[in-house]
């Protein structure tokens, strides 16, 4: 039996031609893809997109491209590539499937880079948790609470809930209360109070520090004291509150309520 070089040779030859095609096709294909992503990322830039959003649409350009062109490669080289497409839809319905969590994740990290409801360094209460932002993630925001304990809520369930941003405007308010015993004028008290409030260390001037009467009680009168500051100092300013509050009550020489109360019972 002759062994028919001439026709090995052919079909070898078309076949090593076949293949220097392909990768050339390969070649070119990834290097077309480079340069759209490429002009993706200077077009998004110039539109100030966030650059970790910007990361993450390269990435799946990226990679659905590349799958594009690996089916294309194997059209050229006469594979059926219809039953290996519905295979890589199943697979990929399956992964979603799978994880359908972590997707819900991704998505609402994109909105969240997109609209901003916060930033990094924020102080904020989202998902039940509240703190300090520290990172904002596809999939999770990372807050550190006042206690320096790190915790990590995943977004979908930040997107999901009640979002309270401390830090977007300029200043917040510090609530405080502060109890008087029955016979003390609540006046008095205001009037010692209030200038002694501006004085304190990182207290706004507008809005002025509101010290009011808010209820009355069996022990006496209830006084509201609420002085402003940035989100920074609140908890400064929230201790310095309470210390300047017994300081004031103690120089005017203001009888604690529960004394008031025994001799009241006394009475009766």
């Amino acid at each position: 039996m002759e062994i028919d070089w001439a026709t090995i040779s052919a079909v070898m030859t078309e076949a090593a031609l076949k293949i220097a095609a392909g990768f050339a096709l390969y070649m070119i294909g990834g290097w077309l893809i480079s340069l759209a992503i490429g002009i993706l990322g200077r077009v998004l830039t110039a539109r100030n997109f966030d650059p970790t959003l910007q990361r993450y649409i390269a990435s799946i350009l990226s990679v659905v491209l590349n799958v594009v062109l690996v089916v294309a490669i194997l059209g050229f080289f006469g594979i059926e590539t219809t039953s290996f497409a519905a295979l890589l839809a199943g697979v990929g319905l399956a992964v979603g499937a799978a994880w359908s969590g972590l997707l819900g994740n991704f998505a609402a990290g994109a909105f969240l880079i997109i609209f901003r409801p916060y930033k990094v360094g924020d102080y904020i209460v989202g998902g039940g948790v509240e703190g300090t932002v520290t990172e904002v993630g596809l999939f999770n925001t990372v807050i550190t609470s006042p206690d320096n304990v790190e915790t990590i809520v995943g977004n979908s369930k930040i997107s999901g809930d009640v979002v309270k941003n401390y830090s977007t405007l300029a200043y917040r308010r510090v609530d405080r209360t502060a109890q008087l015993a029955f016979g003390v004028d609540p006046l008095d008290a205001i009037a010692r109070l209030k200038p002694a409030l501006s004085a304190i260390p990182n207290v706004i001037e507008a809005p002025a520090p509101d010290v009011e009467i808010l209820d009355f009680n069996e022990r006496g009168t209830v006084l509201a004291v609420r002085p402003y500051c940035h989100t920074d100092h609140y908890w400064q300013v929230y201790f310095d509150s309470n210390k300047l509050i017994a300081q004031t009550f103690g120089e005017a020489g203001y009888a604690p309520p529960f004394v008031i109360e025994q001799q009241k019972t006394t009475l009766e």
